[in-house]
């Protein structure tokens, strides 16, 4: 199962997991996000394309990151003393696709965040080891 969303200018393929990366958004990490131009939707009953967009449909995600790599423009001319070196670091949202839902679809519940104590009684716990006592074998 995959969709066709619009954001921006641009045009993304996702299925539900993916993490894409969209235009910066000022948003903090965790929050939810959602894309309501969604082009075309492939699933178990089929394909539907929209014209030019399916109606109701929708892309749920969340903000994973905000990371950013940085570009080194270089020119050089031989001969000539020409060396320029600049550098262009562009912002964008790394997000998460959660669901692709169609009209009328509600989404599914987000699970709970684990406290720490939950997750310390969730992992197997191990006897504490005694190496002094290891140690003193005679």
């Amino acid at each position: 199962m995959y969709a066709v969303f619009e954001d921006g200018s641009r045009q993304y393929r996702v299925s539900e997991g993916d993490v894409v990366q969209v235009d910066y958004r000022d948003l903090e990490i965790g929050a939810n996000l959602e894309f309501q131009r969604v082009l075309l939707f492939q699933g178990t009953e089929g394909l539907q394309i929209g014209q030019p967009m399916l109606e109701g449909a929708r892309v749920l995600g969340k903000v994973v990151d905000h990371p950013s790599t940085k570009l080194y423009i270089q020119h050089f001319r031989r001969r000539k003393n020409y060396r320029r070196l600049r550098g262009h670091r562009q912002p964008y949202t790394a997000v998460q696709v959660r669901s692709i839902l169609l009209k009328g679809m509600e989404p599914p519940p987000e699970p709970a965040p684990q406290t720490e104590k939950a997750a310390a009684a969730a992992a197997p716990s191990q006897p504490p080891s005694n190496t002094a006592e290891e140690g003193k074998s005679s």
